[in-house]
């Protein structure tokens, strides 16, 4: 399997749905994909059409000793979906030391999936630092750290990129990170400046295109589904269309023996 780490320095950039998305474009694609919540805002499984009062998820399936599968559910697309699930306050903690404690946790639960070489694990993570990031970071294979054109998020640049090289990059099977510039308004002057130095500041480890600002995005979640099926038209879709595109043609550029043998050297 590979694991994509979708993180964010800061909140507020569309990073839950754009994870959600682009599950949506993957699956079309024709591979296995699999989300994984990883945010206490249990949030990523209302693009799929969970029940509002449904309160399963990995947490209290790891906390109670169960399987994950248990949890899992068939969104669109055959997306399957892994919540977080809802916790007491108490049993936040609980879970949170856990994932403390045991640094293999996440490693070991998606291993006992059965996934094939070829499948693809998304995981959605709360901005910032956290156990949850970092967590995902130690498994990750692909890095997809999510900005907007704007000052704060050029500022929270250097915070992930610590971040990654201390919990991704040392890893042998880690491939790389790449950078998506969501809810862009290019009739605003101060988002195509910020732009511009994103493209000279990251180089060719940002998406060449952008993630446009677009009502369906939003309107979409409002019917718990994804702007692929809500407006297949829409700029957003095509968007999320190429941006699934590049994301997985930088990942199936390590899978040639070349490559392969450069991430071990």
């Amino acid at each position: 399997m590979k694991v994509i780490a979708v993180v964010s320095a800061k909140g507020g950039v569309g990073k839950t749905t754009l994870a959600a998305n682009l599950a949506s474009v993957l699956a079309k694609m024709g591979r296995r994909v699999v989300v994984v919540d990883l945010d206490p805002q249990n949030a990523l499984r209302l693009h799929f059409g969970a029940r509002l009062d449904s309160i399963d998820g990995l947490s209290r399936a790891t906390l109670a000793g169960t399987s994950w599968r248990a949890a899992m559910f068939d969104g669109i697309d055959s997306v399957t979906v892994l919540p977080y699930g809802a916790l007491t306050e108490d049993d936040s903690r609980r879970f949170e030391g856990l994932i403390e404690r045991e640094p293999r946790w996440l490693g070991a639960s998606l291993a006992t999936l059965g996934l094939d070489r070829d499948d693809i694990v998304i995981v959605d993570t709360p901005p910032g630092s956290s156990v949850y990031a970092r967590g995902a970071l130690s498994v990750a294979h692909f890095a997809l750290n999510v900005v907007l054109a704007d000052a704060a998020s050029y500022a929270a640049i250097p915070l992930m990129e610590r971040m990654i090289d201390a919990y991704a990059a040392p890893r042998a099977g880690f491939v790389g990170t790449g950078y998506v510039v969501n809810q862009v308004d290019q009739s605003r002057q101060l988002a195509k400046d910020v732009l511009k130095v994103l493209r000279t500041m990251l180089g060719e480890r940002l998406f060449p295109g952008v993630i446009h600002l677009d009502q369906g995005v939003p309107e979409s979640l409002a019917c718990d589904t994804t702007v692929l099926h809500y407006d297949p038209l829409s700029q957003a879709t095509n968007d999320f269309r190429a941006c699934g595109a590049w994301l997985m043609s930088r990942l199936d550029a390590f899978d040639t023996p070349a490559a392969a043998s450069r991430s071990h050297a």
